[in-house]
């Protein structure tokens, strides 16, 4: 009875050692440091799963489990998204990812991206704008550690009533502007402009608070937009309409409290290759978000040819004004959307 509980035990701790052998070595490993990363969208949408979550295994596996990164979606730190960007810098919340454009006049020269008619791709227009940060926005972003400035896919316009075909069709409508730039351009085209945050934009259109919101797909999948506003209306030209930028950032202390080598797995998980990956993420999304309002039966209309040009000798105005604004500023503004549209000149054959 002795030998075979001897038997017994030792086979137990061989399984143990040979089961443990399989096992990655962070799988035991206890994190040295734990990291609060916030950010306004549910859990199931694109840049949930398909960038913060991958992005935060990624620093995990690399780190060998030393550094560990907690998911907050949906505001659930508290605070409202405008809010983000400074959650990041006083340290409420340790890593944000967040809307530039909610906070109008504090990123300034990162506008020249979102003026009408400038973007292509999210991967192309992202890589060029973190490379544009890189260089020419230190000032603006001091304060806190830089991961990525990336955009999103250029959007479109979705509306709860009518198909959008021509200028003159968004004339009185209540259109929600997702930044200063289209609010612009949208006041030149006789609409009434609404400024609200991304998760406010579904009871704004059930209740008719907004008529038309201007979005990419990626957001109106998640937020199930293509149920409230059946009518989409896409741009089809050299560039797109209109985008908008995103700061992904950590706070500063945070990030000096990790020893060189945790650092280095930071600084080669940031930069432009970060933000190209963020941006195939939200071209690839854009695709597949398009199709559920495609396959929903839901009408489309198109801005191309002589009708696109059109839209881009009227809206011509906002660029122009924005450089002016940008000069009185005493900001050099034709150097600064000469080098934004170099840039993605640059990363459109990259």
């Amino acid at each position: 009875m002795k030998k075979l509980k001897a038997n017994a035990l030792a086979l137990l701790a061989g399984t143990v050692l040979s089961t443990s052998a399989l096992l990655p070595a962070q799988a035991f490993a206890e994190a040295e440091y734990t990291f609060k990363l916030h950010h306004m969208l549910p859990p199931m949408s694109n840049a949930q799963a398909n960038f913060l979550k991958p992005w935060a295994e990624k620093i995990e596996k690399q780190s060998d489990g030393r550094i560990d990164i907690e998911l907050y979606p949906a505001m659930q730190l508290g605070g409202k998204p405008p809010q983000l960007f400074d959650q990041a810098r006083k340290g409420i919340a340790d890593i944000t990812w967040t809307v530039g454009g909610y906070t109008p006049g504090r990123f300034p020269k990162a506008t020249a991206f979102e003026l009408p008619f400038v973007p292509l791709s999210a991967r192309i227009t992202s890589m060029a704008l973190q490379e544009y940060a890189e260089t020419e926005m230190q000032d603006e972003l001091k304060d806190v550690h830089v991961l990525a400035l990336h955009t999103h896919f250029p959007g479109s316009f979705h509306s709860r009533e009518k198909d959008i075909k021509t200028m003159e069709d968004l004339d009185g409508l209540k259109v929600r502007a997702p930044n200063k730039m289209m609010a612009g351009a949208l006041g030149i085209l006789g609409a009434n402009t609404v400024f609200m945050p991304v998760p406010s934009m579904p009871s704004a259109l059930s209740k008719g608070v907004i008529d038309v919101t201007a979005l990419p797909f990626e957001v109106v999948k998640p937020l199930k937009i293509h149920e409230l506003a059946p009518h989409h209306t896409e741009f089809k030209g050299d560039r797109g309409f209109y985008t908008q930028f995103f700061i992904f950032s950590m706070n500063k202390k945070a990030y000096n409290s990790l020893p060189d080598d945790l650092k280095k797995v930071i600084d080669q998980n940031s930069g432009v290759p970060l933000a190209g990956f963020i941006g195939d993420a939200f071209d690839a999304y854009e695709i597949g978000a398009r199709k559920d309002a495609v396959d929903r039966g839901n009408t489309f209309s198109t801005i191309e040819g002589a009708e696109y040009d059109r839209w881009k000798e009227t809206l011509a105005p906002v660029t122009e004004k924005w450089i002016e604004d940008m000069n009185d500023d005493g900001y050099d503004a034709e150097r600064l959307l000469e080098k934004a549209k170099t840039l993605i000149k640059k990363y459109e054959n990259f």
